[in-house]
């Protein structure tokens, strides 16, 4: 009798010890995903920021830093804003891609190509590339979405290892240097896509998803206003019609999918928005909506920090220095939109990114060259108060999303 109980105690202190160990590694496995959560935890209600205890460059694992791929569009006279956008997002280990549309003088494209190619760090690192057969772009038709695609797939094919898509314009600005945007995103999952999305369409049923155009973009090499049909369309009973924000930050695997249409849904949603008013506004959000793939990847956000008129217009209200106080307090990396050369963007380049106009925004792969003169380690991050802000703001939206479940809804 006492062997067969020393028998099963044994048996029970392998299996609690089989247990432990199984749980151990399990915790192991998904602590990278749980490593903001946790460090942010106390965030609210302290003035420590996240880079508190991870401010040395060395603490990032090189193998988890991702790569960011950026779309820059402007049109006529936009110029001297994207190249001062490009200079301020700059970082070696992204890649972008740059455009002036058609509407811009031959003059313009060529100048951006001319800096892009006699820039010393642009062609060292070759991962800075212009559209040169530029495209027309109507800003209130589909030739908005085609536009982006077409950024996607140059991205997809000059570069096979970034992790997120980022469309921003010449008139957005970031609030948060390069290596605070690297450091915060390499503890989270590649997957998430960041999109401003809701199926309460509101008052853009009737003046957006019923009424039909024809936009002159996709056949004319001259700008014009779109073309209104007079005939209305019921809404779809195929898939559901979802709208939001036209700035978002999409995971490789979602554009791959919008790009390839492996599935045709992608494809048929582009049909279906030829003739849609602001179709960039609701493209991407329809396709990720009627995608089950996806649906459990988004954090509806688009990281943007944007002013409205009401009732809204085509474009945000244009941002100044009456506007800064509450930019800094969104805490989110980018806002729009911006005159060129506005008094607010000096002050942003001082107070936000330390930077002084010359060259690129300093950082930890340039830190010892003057100006940024030269390109040192790229996986070597310095990290500042833009990485804390930055923190807080993932830390809710990120929880709020795993709270809520299924966003698309």
């Amino acid at each position: 009798m006492e062997k067969k109980q020393l028998c099963q105690l044994v048996m029970n202190s392998l299996l609690f010890l089989l247990v432990i160990t199984h749980s151990y590694m399990g915790l192991l496995t998904f602590l990278p995903t749980i490593t903001p959560l946790i460090n942010l935890q106390n965030i609210p209600n302290s003035k420590q920021t996240l880079v508190s205890t991870h401010a040395q460059t060395n603490q990032t694992s090189s193998s988890r830093i991702p790569r960011l791929a950026y779309s820059i569009s402007g049109t006529k006279g936009d110029l001297e804003s994207l190249w001062r956008t490009l200079r301020a997002i700059y970082h070696p280990r992204n890649v972008y891609v740059v455009h002036l549309d058609l509407e811009s003088p031959n003059s313009e494209r060529e100048e951006l190509a001319s800096r892009i190619k006699n820039d010393k760090i642009f062609a060292k690192m070759g991962n800075v590339h212009v559209i040169v057969k530029a495209n027309m772009v109507t800003y209130r038709g589909p030739t908005m979405i085609s536009n982006t695609l077409h950024a996607c797939a140059v991205l997809l094919k000059k570069s096979k290892d970034w992790d997120w898509f980022i469309n921003l314009s010449s008139s957005d600005y970031p609030l948060v240097t390069q290596d605070d945007i690297l450091h915060i995103f390499s503890s989270l999952p590649r997957n998430l896509n960041f999109v401003d999305h809701t199926s309460r369409l509101g008052w853009k049923e009737m003046h957006r998803a019923r009424p039909l155009i024809i936009d002159p973009g996709l056949y004319l090499s001259e700008k014009s206003n779109v073309y209104w049909v007079t005939q209305s369309r019921e809404l779809p009973t195929a898939f559901k019609l979802f709208t939001g924000s036209a700035w978002m930050v999409l995971s490789r695997e979602f554009v791959y999918y919008c790009v390839l249409g492996y599935d045709n849904l992608p494809r048929t949603l582009l049909m279906y928005y030829t003739n849609f008013i602001s179709s960039s506004e609701g493209y991407f959000q329809t396709v990720i909506c009627n995608a089950p793939k996806f649906t459990q990847t988004i954090v509806n956000h688009d990281l943007h920090f944007i002013q409205w008129d009401w009732p809204p217009k085509q474009h945000p209200r244009t941002l100044t220095l009456a506007d800064k106080s509450k930019m800094i307090g969104s805490n989110v990396p980018f806002a729009r939109k911006f005159r060129h050369n506005d008094p607010v963007l000096d002050r942003i380049d001082v107070e936000l990114l330390g930077w002084r106009n010359e060259s690129f925004v300093p950082g930890g792969w340039c830190e010892g060259s003057p100006n940024c003169s030269e390109v040192g380690d790229s996986t070597r991050l310095k990290p500042g108060k833009g990485a804390g802000r930055l923190a807080r703001l993932m830390y809710r939206i990120v929880k709020s999303r795993k709270s809520r479940g299924n966003q698309c809804t």
